[in-house]
C-alpha cells in the first residue's frame, strides 16, 4: 500500500529507515559521528498511502515549527535535537539527533472529542478505559485533557488506542507515570501558547524515548513536536462542537480524495491520484498559516 520513494544518498550519512514523511540516516563522518540524521520531506499521506504528489516546503515547515516548540518545552523536557549542523543539501528541514531507546507507545493528549477518540466513545463512552460524560458531540472540550495512549503500528498499519493499563504493562508503572505526567504537561503548555495566538489544539501525539548516552537514562522528547501532521490544529473562532472542525493540516487533501471530482474510492485498493495544484497550493497555504501564526515568524 506504501509507495516511499527511496531515500536519496548523503554525503558522510548512511541511510537507516523511511516513514512515510521522514528519512533517517546514520552520521558516520565528522564530529557528529553516530548520532542520527532526521531529514523531514515534502511527502504527505492520507488513508495509509503516501502520495506521489508533494507539497513544497512542508518539510522545512515542519522542521522548523518542531525546533520552536522544543525551545518553548525546554523546561518540562529536553528534546533530541543535537545540532541543525547539517548537509546542505537538506539544510533547513534536517537536524542531527542523539539516538533515543524509543517508548513503543504514541503518547496522546486529548482537550477535544474527535478522531478515533470520538468513534471510540461512541460505541463505549469511554476512550482508552477513561470514562467521559454523556451527550459530548465532535469537537466538544473535554472537561479536562486526558492521555489516551496507543500502539505504535508498523509501517502502512493503523496504531490502536489502548488503555492506560496496557502502557503499564509494556513500560512499567514508573515509566508509564512519567510518560503520562510529561504528556499532559506538554499539551497543557502548548494549548496555553496556541490558544494565545487563535488556535485550538484540539489533540497531539508525543514520542518519548530515553537517553542512551547520560548513563542516567533520561526521558527525551523525539521525533516531531506539534506540528500539522502530529496534531490537530484548529482556528478558534471557527470552532462550534458538533460538526467537523476548520483545520490547519491535511484535511483538505483527505477531503478532496474522498470528493467525486477525485475519481477515486477508498475501498479500491489503490492510491489517490496526483493532487490538483490548487489542492497542493491550498494544503501548503494552510501548513504554513499555522506556522507563522503560532511563532510570529513570516516565512
Amino acid at each position: 500500500m506504501l509507495n516511499i520513494p527511496a531515500a536519496p544518498p548523503l554525503e558522510g550519512a548512511k541511510h537507516l529507515h523511511s516513514g512515510k514523511v521522514r528519512d533517517l540516516y546514520e552520521v558516520v563522518d565528522g564530529p557528529q559521528a553516530g548520532h542520527l540524521l532526521m531529514v523531514a520531506s515534502d511527502r504527505i499521506s492520507i488513508f495509509d498511502f503516501v502520495l506521489d504528489s508533494t507539497i513544497p516546503d512542508k518539510g522545512e515547515i515542519l522542521t522548523r515549527m518542531s525546533l520552536w516548540w522544543f525551545e518553548q518545552l525546554r523546561d518540562l523536557v529536553p528534546s533530541h535535537v543535537v545540532s541543525t549542523d547539517v548537509p546542505e543539501d537538506v539544510r533547513g528541514r534536517a537536524v542531527i539527533c542523539e539516538r533515543l531507546d524509543m517508548y513503543p507507545v504514541e503518547c496522546v493528549a486529548r482537550g477535544y472529542l474527535t478522531g478515533s477518540g470520538l468513534l471510540d466513545y461512541r460505541a463505549t463512552g469511554e476512550v482508552c478505559g477513561i470514562a467521559l460524560p454523556p451527550d459530548l458531540e465532535d469537537g466538544s472540550r473535554l472537561p479536562e485533557p486526558i492521555f489516551t495512549p496507543a500502539t505504535k503500528a508498523e509501517l502502512g498499519d493503523h496504531d490502536e488506542n489502548v488503555s492506560y493499563a496496557a502502557v503499564e504493562s509494556a513500560v512499567g508503572a514508573d515509566h508509564a507515570a512519567a510518560l503520562r505526567e510529561l504528556t499532559l504537561q506538554v499539551y497543557a503548555r502548548a494549548e496555553q501558547i496556541a490558544r494565545e495566538q487563535g488556535i485550538i489544539v484540539a489533540d497531539t501525539k508525543l514520542e518519548f524515548g530515553r537517553s542512551t548516552s547520560d548513563g542516567a537514562g533520561r526521558i527525551v522528547l523525539g521525533d516531531e513536536v506539534l506540528t500539522p501532521d502530529s496534531s490537530r490544529f484548529w482556528p478558534a473562532e471557527h470552532w462550534a462542537p458538533g460538526r467537523a472542525q476548520a483545520s490547519y493540516d491535511k484535511q483538505i487533501v483527505r477531503d478532496w480524495a474522498l470528493s467525486a471530482s477525485s475519481g477515486w474510492g477508498r475501498s479500491s485498493g489503490e492510491a489517490p491520484p496526483p493532487l490538483p495544484d490548487e489542492v497542493i497550493a491550498l494544503t501548503r497555504g494552510r501548513y504554513l498559516e499555522a506556522y507563522e501564526l503560532l511563532t510570529g515568524e513570516s516565512w
